[in-house]
C-alpha cells in the first residue's frame, strides 16, 4: 500500500510485518475517529485519522487478543488487561520502527494523559509489561535473563 503520509506507511508496514491485517477503506462513526477493528483486521480511512500513532494503539488490541478468538475480533473489548498490554506493547512497537513514542501517547487520547505514560513505559515498573510477559510476549526487566529474553521494551514476538 502507497500512503502519502510517510508515517503511516512507516506503521501500516510493520503492523502487517508482525502478522497483523491491514485494510483501508471509510470508517463510519467508531470509538477511534476513522479507525476500527473488523474480524481481527485494523482497518482505517487515511482521511479521518486524526492521530497516525493511534494505528499501533489499535494493533496493539489485535495483538494481545486471544488468538483463539482474534478473528472473531469486532470490537475492543472493555478488558483493562488487555487495554494496559495493548498500551506496552504500541510503545515497544513505536520504539522497534523508531518513531517517537509521543506520536502514539498524545494528550488527545488516554483521557488527556497520554504524556505521562511515556515515562512510565520507559520505568523500571512499566504498566501493562507484566501482562505481555505473561502472554510471552516479553519479560520484565527484573526476570529477563532467567527467562533468556531481552528485556521490555524488546519483545520475543509480537502477537500473543
Amino acid at each position: 500500500m502507497q500512503f502519502e503520509d510517510p508515517l503511516v506507511a512507516r506503521i501500516v508496514a510493520f503492523i502487517e510485518s508482525v502478522g497483523i491485517p491491514v485494510l483501508i477503506e471509510p470508517v463510519a462513526d467508531s470509538l477511534l475517529p476513522g479507525a476500527t477493528v473488523r474480524r481481527g483486521t485494523l482497518v482505517f480511512d487515511p482521511a479521518r485519522l486524526p492521530y497516525p500513532g493511534d494505528l499501533l494503539h489499535e494493533a496493539g488490541h489485535i495483538a494481545v487478543t486471544d488468538p483463539a478468538v482474534r478473528d472473531t475480533l469486532d470490537e475492543i473489548p472493555s478488558d483493562p488487561s488487555e487495554e494496559m498490554s495493548a498500551i506496552a506493547w504500541s510503545y515497544a512497537a513505536a520504539l522497534e520502527i523508531g518513531i517517537d513514542p509521543a506520536l502514539v501517547f498524545h494528550d488527545h487520547g488516554y483521557r488527556g494523559g497520554g504524556g505521562y505514560l511515556v515515562p512510565a513505559l520507559a520505568g523500571r515498573n512499566a504498566p501493562g509489561v507484566p501482562m505481555l510477559a505473561y502472554f510471552g510476549m516479553t519479560a520484565e526487566k527484573h526476570r529477563a535473563q532467567e527467562r533468556g529474553m531481552a528485556p521490555y521494551p524488546a519483545m520475543a514476538r509480537w502477537l500473543r
